[in-house]
């Protein structure tokens, strides 16, 4: 599948949902954003919500600062 990640082209072949790509990407769900196609992805819907070819996702780190 190619998707296009925080504005570069990828692909993710095996990748069927939003928490496997994270996991992928070796990312926490806990300290990200995730917007898919513009709308904002919750993450207790991480693992139900699929993918499909051509998405455009944007993720964002969180850190607290001080």
């Amino acid at each position: 599948m190619n998707l296009v990640l925080n504005g570069e082209k990828r692909s993710a072949p095996d990748i069927h949902t939003v928490s496997e790509l994270l996991e992928q990407l070796s990312l926490g769900m806990g300290q990200v954003l995730v917007e898919r196609n513009g709308q904002v992805v919750q993450r207790a819907e991480f693992s139900t919500t699929d993918l499909s070819e051509g998405d455009q996702i944007e993720i964002v780190r969180v850190v607290a600062g001080g």
